[in-house]
């Protein structure tokens, strides 16, 4: 394939068509609320893993060339020690469902994370191998990054994973290749506040559920962006009221947010208030809004495909 050749696709730029007047969320809802939390420690790059390269970013952006970066290593570290268990236990305790992004490897280093998706009725979405984009990827090696990350969350988790969400861009290959694997939705995709559906070639359908990085604590990483706790839940919060309001009984409308959560960056002591802000938020505004795993949202969009003219 010429990868200088634009790669188009039929709903690219078109306007969304709108939904049936009456078309809503389970229990009435206008707001279909994603909270994604990722799983990536044990499974970035690092030379004392065999890599030729360290990440580079943490607190801090550096990038240490040739040596072991032990400063990055215990970073990620604190994501699983610590940082996991401080999230986690905020959505036990609501008793609210949650999609966890896991990579592969990670998921090895950190099996418990599987028995406490099994323990609150969590989702585990296949989140890559390592934690890479698959962009450059040859289709054999993607595909068989694919089939070990299932085979492992299988393997610990009971099922395969319903969903596929990679790191930055997806490549040309990879929705083909979670058709061919049997998954019902993925993730990447950044452009609507609606899932939409593409038809699978051996019939069916296939669900695309938006996900976003503005509303995502990574953005604390991000220069000028967010510093203090309340920075994350503010802007969380405007974004909910937004859709809330487009969404609101008699609009005709409605709307899928996802705020994408870090065991490593959210799971900070001075952090994680900006998410209790938001979870508390949220409550005060239910039952227009479901909070609700991925593949509930996907299968709910498939069942009521209110737009297949989308694509």
């Amino acid at each position: 394939m010429n990868t200088n050749t634009p790669i188009l696709t039929a709903r690219r730029f078109q306007r969304r068509p709108a939904l049936p007047p009456d078309w809503r969320w389970p229990g009435g809802a206008g707001l279909a609320l994603s909270f994604v939390l990722n799983i990536e420690e044990g499974a970035e790059h690092a030379i004392t893993s065999g890599d030729d390269h360290n990440e580079g970013v943490h607190e801090v952006v550096n990038v240490l060339h040739g040596v072991p970066d032990f400063c990055m290593e215990t970073h990620f570290e604190y994501g699983a020690r610590c940082g996991y268990d401080r999230v986690i236990q905020r959505f036990a305790q609501r008793r609210w469902p949650l999609t966890l992004n896991v990579c592969g490897r990670a998921l090895e280093h950190t099996a418990w994370v599987a028995d406490d998706a099994l323990t609150h009725g969590h989702e585990l979405c296949g989140h890559g191998w390592r934690w890479e984009s698959p962009a450059h990827m040859d289709e054999a090696t993607e595909r068989a990054q694919i089939e070990r990350t299932v085979a492992t969350i299988t393997r610990l988790w009971g099922r395969a994973p319903a969903g596929w969400h990679c790191k930055s861009s997806r490549s040309v290959h990879t929705r083909c290749l979670l058709q061919d694997l049997g998954f019902s939705y993925d993730s990447d995709d950044y452009g609507d506040d609606l899932p939409y559906t593409l038809p699978r070639k051996n019939g069916g359908r296939h669900v695309v559920l938006p996900y976003a990085f503005d509303t995502n604590d990574m953005r604390f990483f991000d220069r000028s962006s967010f510093v203090q706790a309340r920075d994350f839940a503010d802007y969380v919060i405007a974004a909910i009221d937004t859709l809330l309001a487009e969404s609101a009984p008699g609009t005709g409308n409605a709307r899928m947010l996802t705020v994408g959560l870090h065991t490593r960056i959210i799971g900070r002591p001075a952090r994680i208030g900006g998410l209790d802000a938001v979870m508390n938020h949220v409550a005060r505004h239910q039952p227009h809004i479901w909070v609700a795993r991925r593949e509930d949202i996907a299968r709910h969009w498939l069942a009521h495909d209110p737009q297949e003219a989308i694509t």
